[in-house]
């Protein structure tokens, strides 16, 4: 005699689809060339970023990870879906590069205050 176990999946958690704010177009974008200055101007004096298990803070920090993270990787981004939590837009961005573990897809939580970053958080 066999024995049957059903099991109900959870339901996908489905979040608001937004569509990226103009900033965020321009992070990636810049993000995407080895211009570290035009991905310090996405983001507001004082902004954070955590990347790695690190806090980057403020423009020319900011300025010398982009840069570095760039040299390091070598890495191309493409979106691949938007949702917004709260006060947070969460990118899911397909990455290729060199990296362990290439190719992968992050997830990326922005806030944003007027029409800069003030928060970043990757992974």
């Amino acid at each position: 005699m066999s024995r049957w176990i059903c099991a109900r999946a959870a339901a996908p958690r489905i979040g608001v689809v937004v569509e990226l704010p103009k900033v965020i177009t321009e992070y990636f974008a810049a993000a995407n060339t080895d211009d570290a200055e035009r991905v310090a101007a996405c983001f507001a004096e004082g902004a954070l970023v955590r990347d790695e298990r690190r806090d980057i803070r403020g423009c020319s920090a900011i300025r010398d990870w982009a840069q570095e993270t760039r040299r390091k990787y070598r890495y191309h981004a493409e979106v691949l879906g938007t949702e917004a939590a709260g006060d947070r837009t969460i990118v899911t961005a397909h990455l290729t590069g060199d990296f362990p573990g290439n190719p992968i897809d992050l997830r990326y939580r922005f806030k944003l205050t007027g029409s800069k970053i003030i928060a970043l958080e990757i992974g």
